[in-house]
């Protein structure tokens, strides 16, 4: 499980490592956020057209290959950068290691459903998104740090080590977990399958999580710049945000497991927590920057191993590649659609009305699911 571990960090720390240094050196407030949330989505738009593709292609290869491939690409699209060195250059660099990372992220998810039981997947994914969020709590503080000493060229230059290093682990380490047989599939029954409730529900609630997730991590950093923070300041702040999930995370996966907590209930808890976080983020000064980052960190922390579990509990195990990858579809449609909102709104208004607008989405998802959830939580707790 370890590689499986690092693997997860490796994506976190890819993408919130350049993702909350980007706005501190920018000069133009108004050309900064386009052009932040431009760069944010990118990344995620890549992994959106992508991950769907790679997960089934997981299903019928093996995830173990895609995975030490992705890892790969990963390492070779963060030398464009190390080698180009010009900005022109950082919207390839950002678009290779998207595509990369859409190869091993989905197939990592797999993986970690297929090497344990079902009764454990709650333990199991609350330590993926444990060490995910160690990468997510370290990208924004490393990162802040690298990007002081040596610029965003140092930070590629470490990731596309780590990405290197990952992919040599995983080789060595991962057993090899052949793909099972499935019964022929079509379009419809695809289909069918997607727009059922058990996985639409946790989908939906994995998405406007992750959006919460992308805009903490891009915006905050603009916003404690706003109330006289430095690069590595800030960083520290964010990375607040990370640390609440990686804490949370581990302990709402062992409460589902052990039947302490219901999918539909930690869903719809999470949800409204990652609600009050953004409307905090509306709050002037230091104080909106620190108690938005615990409060998203800790909703999006209990979301995320619930959302994965019960998406694993309601997949037959040979079309769990495909589930994740679609899942991780939804997640990146909110990792990408949340930054171009706010970007948006904020452009034409301020910032604090994008987290606001962002806020109400998202109290009105908690409000959704506490009504009409079903799927995931039914087939846990029946």
């Amino acid at each position: 499980m370890w590689p499986l571990y690092a693997a997860g960090f490796t994506t976190a720390f890819g993408a919130h490592g350049i993702a909350a240094n980007l706005g501190v050196f920018s000069d133009d407030a108004v050309t900064s956020l386009l052009v932040l949330g431009g760069l944010l989505a990118l990344y995620d738009g890549a992994e959106v057209l992508l991950k769907p593709l790679f997960g089934t292609l997981a299903d019928r290869i093996g995830a173990r290959p895609v995975l030490i491939g992705g890892l790969v690409a990963f390492a070779a699209a963060s030398l464009v950068y190390v080698v180009a060195d010009s900005p022109g250059w950082l919207w390839a660099a950002r678009l290779g290691q998207g595509a990369a990372a859409s190869a091993f992220s989905p197939s990592a998810s797999a993986l970690v459903a297929r090497l344990n039981p079902a009764v454990k997947h709650g333990r199991a994914f609350g330590s993926y998104g444990f060490y995910k969020s160690i990468g997510y709590t370290l990208g924004p503080l490393l990162g802040g740090v690298l990007v002081w000493a040596g610029g965003l060229r140092l930070l590629f230059i470490v990731l596309a080590l780590l990405g290197a290093a990952v992919a040599v682990w995983a080789g060595l380490a991962v057993p090899v977990v052949p793909p099972l047989p499935k019964t022929r599939q079509t379009v419809l029954d695809l289909v069918r399958r997607l727009a059922h409730p058990a996985f639409l529900g946790p989908t939906g609630a994995l998405a406007a999580a992750t959006a919460a997730l992308s805009v903490g991590v891009g915006f905050l950093p603009v916003t404690g710049r706003q109330a006289g923070l430095g690069t590595i300041a800030t960083g520290a702040a964010v990375s607040l945000l990370a640390a609440a999930a990686a804490v949370v995370q581990p302990r709402a996966g062992r409460a589902l497991d052990d039947g302490r907590l219901s999918s539909r209930a930690g869903l719809t808890a999470g949800l409204a927590v990652t609600a009050a976080g953004l409307a905090a983020a509306m709050l002037p000064g230091l104080a909106g920057v620190l108690i938005a980052a615990a409060l998203i960190g800790a909703g999006t922390g209990l979301i995320t191993p619930l959302g994965f579990a019960a998406l694993a509990a309601s997949t037959p195990p040979e079309r769990l590649g495909q589930t994740m990858g679609s899942a991780e579809l939804g997640r990146e449609l909110g990792d990408a659609g949340g930054p171009l909102l706010v970007a948006g709104i904020a452009t034409v208004a301020t910032l604090t009305y994008g987290f606001g607008a962002l806020a109400l989405l998202l109290a009105a998802g908690a409000l959704l699911a506490a009504v009409h959830f079903r799927g995931g939580a039914r087939a846990r707790d029946a």
